[in-house]
């Protein structure tokens, strides 16, 4: 690797790294809410994947998901049509 390739890998990592560190991060979920699996909408979920498959918020690719979750108010999930478990 010449000077130039090593200059442009330093700038770049240092833009990723400032990215990271601006990218928001979900809150913690407040004391009156609780995790609903299976409501969430494509894009909309709070966080990571039950599965495994992704591990950020706004990362689902369909509807209702069993594995993708938000936090609703304790009492409501059930009443949304979702679990406060993930899908076995």
């Amino acid at each position: 690797m010449n000077k130039r390739q090593a200059l442009i890998a330093a700038a770049l990592a240092s833009v990723c790294a400032a990215a990271a560190a601006a990218a928001p991060t979900m809150p913690a979920p407040k004391a009156d809410q609780e995790k609903c699996f299976g409501i969430a909408k494509a894009g909309q979920n709070d966080c990571a994947s039950a599965t495994g498959s992704h591990s950020c918020a706004g990362q689902s690719k369909v509807d209702k998901d069993p594995a993708e979750w938000k936090n609703v108010a304790k009492g409501t999930c059930l009443k949304a049509g979702g679990k406060t478990a993930p899908a076995k």
